[in-house]
């Protein structure tokens, strides 16, 4: 009984209730294998490829941090241009999973059209799927935080922030320093670029391009392992990039200022003044000042010009782009009556108490050339020539001289060629000679344009450097010095890389007695009270210098109008030039002034004479600072040591 209680509570094997119970177990273990079965089958076959991608995107990505570019400062440390941080959003096409979403999420939160977005990023294929593509290069606080609120959601989009140029006074001195800009297909054929990769950023003009290689600095990157989200897991390595050399110019802010507000009009009905201005030291040829208008805000270029912008610039008429103080081209004017001055007296033509009388006009053969002062200046030295500007006196002088010699002594004042000027660029005028106009007009030389010549007008085409360059002859009485924009280069923390080797120095062989007859016909051109250069005059300070005038066409076309109906481009150019102080030249200033419809004793003067002042009254301050400091230091040794200044009463 006791064996049957048993066998009827276990049951056996083959009982109904054990059948029931193993098959169940036996079911769910099979359902359990099927379902892993099936979830594999999934993962490795229909899923596979898209797991294998995924998973290689949660791996290592490269980041490229960017270095800072190099500042540049004036001669007192001043920053002319430097760096401040960009936010900026790319998208990687390999990693966005959903593009058509994500530029829609994009362009709601960059307020930009989704398919704009689409077209910037395209279809890449290759190498370029794994590449960034940027889509906003400067983006605002409010937009970087917005995109980076719903980043994460948008798998592909990466933001960052870089440095990025910026001119600290925005158009100030824009052709001296220069722009930036994607380095072009053409660029990366050259060896200079070897290095370079397309999307990079290089100087494109002005001292951005002629010191790129030590403004550039060196990128740097970082290894890190991002999610399938793009999320940041973890950091494996970092480069720190290094910072460009920073650059030193012997441009000096406070005249730079001085200058271009010059060329500013004070009149809401007259245009800003167009043209040029170069001031240097005659001593060494140092640029303190360099202008070039109208000119253009070199932060538009800084993270790719708008297509607005970049029309507006290429389309305006007056060529903003141009750098007028290097590769503008113009008649010299009557500021070339003192080479010819210069010429006569050392050839021996001439005595400068020699009179010539002027009538208001002078005839050669069967042609008129008439004096810009219609009832003539009446007899006339050479000083008085210079001072009232008499074009009789010169029409004659240069007929006596002919073309070659005259030619031969603008040359010697480096007319006619490149100044050699640290900036890239430069064009280098014209000096006409016969074997010119033979070679490229297959013409011979006419007397008559020696008469054009002699006064600055005819084939004759400077620089505004040139121009200093030049009067920078006669005001340190007999040397060509070469201009020069650098002062030094350094590290980016202000160690002393390169000094530029010494200014080209070339003594032009013009007798000093000669120069000094002229520069001090020029003195009165200025300080006499019927000088056409008064309005260049500066108190207490002996100023040098001589006014031209320029005509852009010919007077037939212009004869019936008044001046205020002559288009503007018509309009006479106005030039001056000047240095000072007259006995010991520290300061050469150039200024031509386009189609200023007035002389250059009206125009160009007073913006010389603003720079002038500007230069002196700075000086003025600097040796008022320096003689109270060292009285100060007096002042001090004889409190520290009294017992000292008593004994040298006794």
């Amino acid at each position: 009984m006791l064996g049957g209680y048993g066998d009827d509570r276990l049951g056996s094997v083959d009982s109904p209730l054990g059948d029931g119970r193993l098959g169940l177990l036996a079911l769910l273990i099979g359902v359990a294998f099927a379902v892993f079965l099936v979830r594999l089958f999934q993962l490795q076959i229909l899923e596979g490829a898209d797991l294998r991608q995924r998973s290689q995107q949660n791996s290592v990505r490269t980041l490229v941090l960017e270095a800072p570019r190099g500042a540049i400062l004036d001669r007192d440390g001043r920053v002319l241009a430097a760096n401040r941080p960009a936010y900026r959003v790319q998208v990687i096409p390999n990693e966005l999973r959903t593009p058509g979403r994500t530029y829609d999420a994009l362009g709601q939160l960059l307020e930009r059209e989704p398919g704009e977005l689409a077209e910037r990023v395209g279809t890449p294929s290759g190498r370029g799927r794994f590449q960034p593509v940027e889509l906003d290069g400067d983006m605002g606080e409010e937009l970087l935080a917005r995109v980076e609120a719903h980043r994460f959601a948008m798998p592909g989009v990466v933001t960052d922030m870089r440095p990025r140029r910026h001119y600290v006074e925005a158009r100030r001195a824009a052709h001296l320093l220069g722009s930036i800009g994607e380095i072009q297909s053409t660029q990366l054929q050259q060896d200079r670029f070897g290095a370079y990769r397309a999307g990079e950023i290089v100087g494109q003009t002005g001292l951005e391009a002629r010191l790129e290689e030590h403004l550039r600095g060196r990128a740097g990157g970082r290894n890190v392992i991002v999610d399938v989200a793009g999320r940041e897991m973890r950091e494996l390595d970092k480069i720190q990039p290094a910072p460009g050399g920073r650059a030193v110019l012997n441009i000096d802010l406070d005249l730079q200022r001085a200058a271009e507000a010059a060329f500013l009009s004070n009149d809401p009905e007259k245009p800003d003044s167009m043209g040029a201005l170069v001031a240097l030291d005659p001593r060494n040829g140092e640029v303190l000042a360099l202008v070039s208008e109208p000119a253009y805000d070199p932060n538009d270029f800084a993270g790719g010009i708008d297509t607005d912008i970049w029309r507006g610039l290429i389309g305006d008429e007056w060529v903003p782009l141009q750098n007028r103080a290097i590769a503008g081209q113009y008649s010299p004017g009557s500021t070339f009556k003192a080479i010819v001055a210069v010429a006569g007296l050392s050839e021996g033509d001439l005595d400068p108490e020699d009179e010539v009388y002027c009538p208001g006009y002078y005839r050669l053969g069967r042609r008129t050339y008439r004096c810009w002062k219609r009832s003539g200046h009446g007899s006339v030295n050479l000083a008085q020539a210079l001072v009232h500007s008499c074009d009789v006196y010169f029409y004659q002088l240069g007929v006596a001289l002919g073309i070659d010699r005259i030619s031969h002594y603008a040359r010697v004042f480096g007319l006619g060629e490149l100044t050699g000027i640290d900036l890239p660029g430069e064009k280098p005028g014209l000096v006409p000679t016969r074997e010119w106009k033979e070679r490229v007009k297959k013409e011979p030389w006419q007397k008559g344009e020696t008469v054009s010549v002699a006064i600055g007008q005819g084939a004759n085409l400077v620089t505004a450097a040139q121009l200093a360059v030049a009067f920078a002859v006669i005001a340190n009485g007999g040397t060509r010095v070469q201009p020069r924009i650098l002062k030094r280069l350094e590290t980016w923390d202000g160690e002393l890389v390169e000094v530029p080797a010494p200014v080209k120095k070339i003594e032009v062989g013009i007798s000093k007695e000669v120069l000094a007859t002229v520069s001090q016909a020029l003195t009165a051109v200025v300080q006499e009270p019927r000088g056409t250069g008064g309005r260049a005059r500066v108190p207490g300070v002996s100023v040098a210098g001589k006014t031209g005038t320029t005509q852009v066409v010919s007077l037939d076309l212009v004869k019936d109008l008044e001046d205020d109906e002559i288009p503007l481009r018509y309009r006479d150019h106005a030039i001056f030039a000047a240095y000072a102080p007259a006995e010991a030249a520290e300061i050469v200033v150039a200024v031509i002034v386009e189609h200023a419809g007035a002389g250059g004793g009206t125009a160009a003067a007073p913006i010389a004479q603003k720079v002038l002042a500007t230069y002196f009254e700075k000086k003025r301050k600097a040796e008022e600072k320096k003689r109270k400091a060292e009285q100060t230091v007096a002042e001090a040794s004889v409190e520290t040591h009294p017992e000292e200044d008593d004994r040298a009463a006794n």
